[in-house]
């Protein structure tokens, strides 16, 4: 075996993982994931997605790709919103944190801050078990093998299922909002996308899930079952 034999095969090797951490996925869709369809369709808002880490760079890739596909979204950091961004949170909005292990402070505290201004907070971690789960008025449990993430530690096979979650959310929003290719171009003129003449048919609408039920004023917010 050559040397370009063995990079070739510890690359394929982790492809393969990661490619795991992705399938393992679909037994883990369940009714928690229409749920945060039904809060982000309920929403007159933006969604405001945050993480730390390696958590915050998928968080940025799902803020873009929800506002290509016609759900308005924002990423922001957890830490900065601690120093005042938090201040562009409002009621109308949706917070998604995402956080495999969701216990960071900064995470929890900005959680928290998004309650306390009337925004709903979807915690998209490892567990229903995680502090963030906990505080959040909806949680969605993401996992992976242990053996998808680089030598057991480095977030590799966690961030693509999260990025993967976050695409097949987008893509229902899409269809349940019954956003078009003519609306997704005039947002997105530019590059080579932006040279396509033939359109691809519109995407089959979805129906819109059962409405989320906000509380009535006074009571504390209603989870969706977990």
């Amino acid at each position: 075996m050559t040397v370009e034999d063995d990079i070739l095969k510890v690359a394929r090797e982790r492809l393969a993982l990661e490619a795991t951490a992705i399938t393992d996925l679909l037994p883990q869709l369940d009714a928690s994931f229409v749920d945060a369809v039904s809060l982000i369709l309920s929403s007159s808002g933006k969604v405001f997605i945050g993480g730390s880490g390696t958590s915050g760079t998928v968080a940025r890739r799902m803020a873009h790709i929800f506002s290509v596909t016609g759900t308005p979204a924002v990423s922001f950091s957890p830490m900065d919103s601690l120093h005042g961004a938090s201040g562009a949170i409002t009621a109308d909005d949706v917070v998604l944190m995402i956080s495999k292990g969701g216990a960071s402070d900064e995470v929890l505290q900005a959680a928290r801050i998004a309650r306390s201004r009337g925004a709903r907070v979807i915690a998209l971690s490892g567990s229903h078990a995680t502090p963030l789960a906990r505080e959040a008025d909806h949680s969605v449990a993401v996992s992976v093998d242990s053996a998808t993430e680089l030598g057991g530690v480095i977030a590799t096979g966690i961030t693509i299922a999260q990025a993967a979650w976050g695409d097949a959310l987008a893509e229902v929003l899409m269809r349940t909002r019954g956003y078009t290719w003519k609306e997704f171009m005039s947002t997105h003129p530019a590059g080579a996308v932006g040279k396509i003449e033939d359109l691809p048919e519109d995407l089959p609408p979805l129906e819109r899930p059962r409405a989320w039920v906000a509380p009535r004023g006074g009571e504390e917010p209603v989870p969706c079952e977990k």
